[in-house]
Parts: C-alpha cells; structure tokens; sequence
C-alpha cells in the first residue's frame, strides 16, 4: 500500500479518493513538515499546498516517487534536484484559477469604493461620508499582463462592468483575443492608458523586476495596480518612488515568503491580503480532487501529463531540445511582427518520435509562460492561447539527417511567414537555413547582427564600418543570398550585442528589409 503524505491544509476529498483508491494517507494540516517527514520516511507521495520542498526534505523521504503542488505555481519545489533523484513533480494548473481572478474584482471594488478604511471608520463611529468619495469601475479600461487561465477569467468576470481590455500576452494569438474583446497592446501602452492594470506573469529571470519606474511614470495618476502573481515582478522601490509624485493604488497579495511578519509593502499598498488568491473552499476543493486523480492516474495507467520535470525519454539527445529552443527563438527574433498565430514544424529523421518533446522547447522560445509546461501540455497550452499548431509529414528523402524545421506565421494583413531549419552538426547546434537563404551554416550561440537587404555592392563594407567607429568587433561574417528576390542576409557575429539605436542607424544606412540583434546562450 503507497503512503501518501499531505503536510498541508487541503480539502479532505483528497484523503477520501486516495483512500477509496487504496492508498494509506496521512492528513496533517497542523504538525511542522520537518516533523510529519520525520515520523513518515517511507512516504512515497507528497502533496503539497505552498510548502518549500527543498534538496534536505527530498532526501529525507527516500522512498518518494511523486511530489504534486495542489496548485499551479511550482516555484516552491527544486524541480532540477527531485529530477537528479528520478522524483517527478506534478501541478494542478486552472483548479484555482477562479478564486484569483475573483479576488482581482473584489480588489479593484474594494480599493475604488474604500471598503476597508471606511469600514474601520465606521466602526470606531465616524461618519467620514465626504472622505470617501469613491470611483466607479463601469465604462473605466482595464489592462492585464498574462492572459492565460486567470487572465482570462478576470476578463469574463469584469465583462459586465462594460470595461475596455487591453492585454499583452508574448503567444497569445490575435484571434482569440479578438475573441475574448482584448485589444493586445505593449507593456508601455497597457501602463499609459489604463485605469487599473492586473498582473498575472510569472517570475523569471525575464520577469523579475519588469514592472519598474519607467513603467509608473507612465501611469496616469490615481491608476490602480493590482499584483496578485509573484511579488517579485514589481521593483518596491520604484514603486515607493513613484507614489511620493502622484496618486497610485496598489493593491498586493503576493509576497516574498508566506509567513507572519513585517511585510515590505506595508507602506505603499493600499490594501494587503495574505495570499487568499486561491483561498477559497471551491478552489481548494478542485486542487484537493486534481492532485488526488492525478497521483491515482500517475500510479494506475502511467499517465505523466502534469509532470513539470519530465526527463527526456531515451534515445533524445538533450542538445536537440536546446536547438528546437534556438530554432525557434530565431524565427520568433526574425519575424519581428509581435504575436504568433501559427507553428508549423518538420522533424526529420530519427527526431519525428520525439515531436511533443521538441515542441514543448520550441513552445518556450514563443513564450516564457511555457517554460514551466510539461513538455506533452505543450501542443494543449498552445492551443488554449489559440496557436494553431501543425506538425508537418516530413519526406526524409532529401537526406537532412538528424534535423528540425520551425515555421511561424504572424500579424493579419499582411500575413507574414519565417522559416528557419537547423541541425547539429560537429555536436554543435547549427542553424542551417533561413527563409529562401540557404547554407547559412551558423553557430546560434552567441550575439549577432542579422541585416537582410536588396544586393548591392558595399553594403558589407558599410555595416562593418559603422560597427568599428563603435568598436564593436566582428567574429564572423555569413552572407548568402537569395537569387530569386534578389536579396542578401550578412549576419555578423559580434563580440557584445549591438545596441538597438545602433541597429536602427544600420538599417537606416543600408536601406535594410529587416535589421535585428539576436543573442542565445545555449
């Protein structure tokens, strides 16, 4: 019988499907964690709410199988060191999806109307009427960062308020925003024109610090900001900046630690909540009954679906993932036209096996967000966000070996489309084609100039030239051309990244087609 410890207050239909199941389950919401280990070492499941699961508890569990986080954010878990101890980690994304999105609403009305202090005045038998003259949220536009399940769901539950959305989402598909009513727009725009703006974007190295005084000058004043993602996208110090000039609500739920304490907003937030985004019996509930079907469907029928950490399935070597990730990331750099629409993609050779694999790395150059998928949710979550996904029959014929093909295709009219193949060769990663120019043979790896333009004499000369009066040196130089269009492509590797103002001079010399800076570290 496998023993299934949960150290954490979760909704009893858990215990009761696992034990219905034939599972020996340890319910415990009161005893330290340290200690409820201690008294179960042959616990071969853990679920867990917010729990930190570090290296010390995984090694203190040696008969554990399965960790599963009642919840989608899996940032409490060292994933990389419970895949060094074959540990898989599952999540339970969108079972409390609702319970954040509505505590969004309940925020904003409460933070417009001034429910807390005018309670508390009111109470101490004040009659402070004038005092609190509120704002109404109909009609007012609404800016959210991350549009995926929860974003989503504040955006159907504020329908009513006849608001206007503005969205940024890096894959959300024009589409479906269209379908959603979300004009997609720019950080800047969102932060320019909104009169309340939600946050509901990971934190990652990307993230971390995004939302920062360039952001808040642009606010209008008395605007709304309401973070109940990750504390860690808002700089606390630009913040406080900024409120000592205008007038901003800030309305957080998220902190650095979940625990009792002073709490370093204490003086800049307008309302502070311990974390009850997803603190709600329904929300709880549906975890409780996810976290406890999937353990019985890991165990029982080998489903891994919800696995956060997969590792690779034999046969694939790990630096095809890392070239479906550059691959990708090129075309994304290439495209240049904001959102994506459509991925096509061709796996040649022994790689068509490893399709969902390849494509959960190729999903993450599109999007941050995908990062933290299971690589089989990958082709689902792309869907969610409205990405048609095509994966190509392949006529492995023509000999490209061991190779992969992105094909994205963005914006509306006109329509535009990238394609860029690469391989490995030498057991380096190796960018082979892009578009119609064809044995480009690049190393990904590294910083570099792509310039595309309609062929002419010096222009090589002419790009090298302004890099040197900028001394920034070139490593390497790739030029082909396309004879159809008449079109060459130099991409020069650099040795730092060339500045975007000086990108812009370039192109502008050149009279380039298209001119960005690409940078991979593999």
């Amino acid at each position: 019988m496998r023993k299934v410890l949960i150290p954490t207050k979760l909704d009893k239909q858990a215990a009761a499907i696992l034990t219905e199941r034939g599972y020996n389950v340890v319910l415990d919401a009161t005893t330290p964690l340290d200690e409820q280990i201690k008294n179960n070492p042959d616990a071969e499941v853990l679920i867990v709410r917010s729990e930190k699961v570090t290296p010390e508890v995984i090694d203190a569990l040696p008969q554990l199988k399965l960790i599963v986080r009642a919840g989608a954010g899996f940032n409490t878990i060292d994933i990389k060191y419970a895949r060094k101890r074959d540990i898989d980690v599952m999540n339970t994304p969108g079972a409390n999806s609702n319970g954040v999105a509505e505590e969004v609403v309940a925020m904003i009305l409460a933070a417009f109307r001034h429910v807390v202090p005018g309670d508390i005045s009111t109470r101490a038998g004040l009659w402070e009427k004038s005092k609190f003259m509120g704002r109404e949220l109909t009609g007012k536009t609404v800016g959210i960062l991350g549009l995926g399940h929860i974003g989503q769901l504040v955006v159907k539950r504020l329908a009513g308020f006849e608001t206007k959305f503005l969205g940024y989402d890096p894959f959300l598909s024009p589409a479906l925003a269209e379908k959603l009513g979300v004009k997609l727009c720019t950080v800047e725009e969102i932060f320019a024109q909104a009169d309340c703006i939600t946050l509901h974007i990971p934190e990652n190295d990307e993230t971390r610090g995004m939302i920062n005084r360039r952001l808040f000058d642009l606010m209008k004043p008395g605007a709304m900001l309401v973070n109940c993602a990750r504390s860690g996208i808002i700089n606390e110090d630009d913040l406080r900046a900024a409120k000592a000039e205008k007038p901003i609500i800030f309305c957080n739920d998220v902190y650095p630690k979940d625990a009792a304490g002073d709490k370093s907003v204490k003086d800049i937030a307008d309302i502070m909540l311990p974390h009850l985004g997803a603190n709600t019996f329904e929300a709880n509930f549906n975890a409780a009954c996810r976290a406890a079907e999937q353990t019985c469907d890991y165990f029982e029928k080998g489903i891994t679906s919800a696995v956060v950490n997969k590792a690779l399935p034999d046969g694939l070597d790990a630096k095809y993932q890392k070239l479906a990730f550059a691959v990708a990331s090129l075309a994304k750099s290439y495209l240049g036209t904001g959102n994506v629409s459509r991925i096509e993609t061709s796996f040649y050779g022994n790689l068509a096996k490893f399709g969902p694999w390849l494509t959960g790395a190729i999903a993450a150059a599109i999007s941050a967000e995908f990062a933290d998928q299971a690589p089989k949710d990958a082709a689902k979550a792309l869907e969610s966000a409205g990405i048609e996904l095509v994966n190509r029959d392949v006529d492995n014929t023509k000999n490209y070996g061991e190779s992969l093909t992105v094909d994205l295709l963005g914006g509306t009219d006109p329509i535009y489309r990238i394609s860029v193949r690469g391989t490995i060769a030498e057991n380096r990663l190796m960018i082979s084609r892009i578009g119609n120019f064809d044995g480009l043979y690049l190393d990904p790896c590294g910083n570099h100039l792509f310039v595309e333009y309609q062929d002419a004499p010096g222009v090589i000369a002419g790009i090298a030239g302004i890099l040197g009066e900028n001394k920034i040196n070139i490593v390497d130089i790739r030029a082909p051309q396309d004879l159809g269009s008449g079109r060459s492509l130099s991409v020069m590797t650099t040795n730092v990244a060339v500045p975007e103002t000086l990108v812009a001079k370039i192109s502008e010399a050149v009279k380039a087609c298209r001119a960005f800076q690409f940078t991979y570290n593999a």
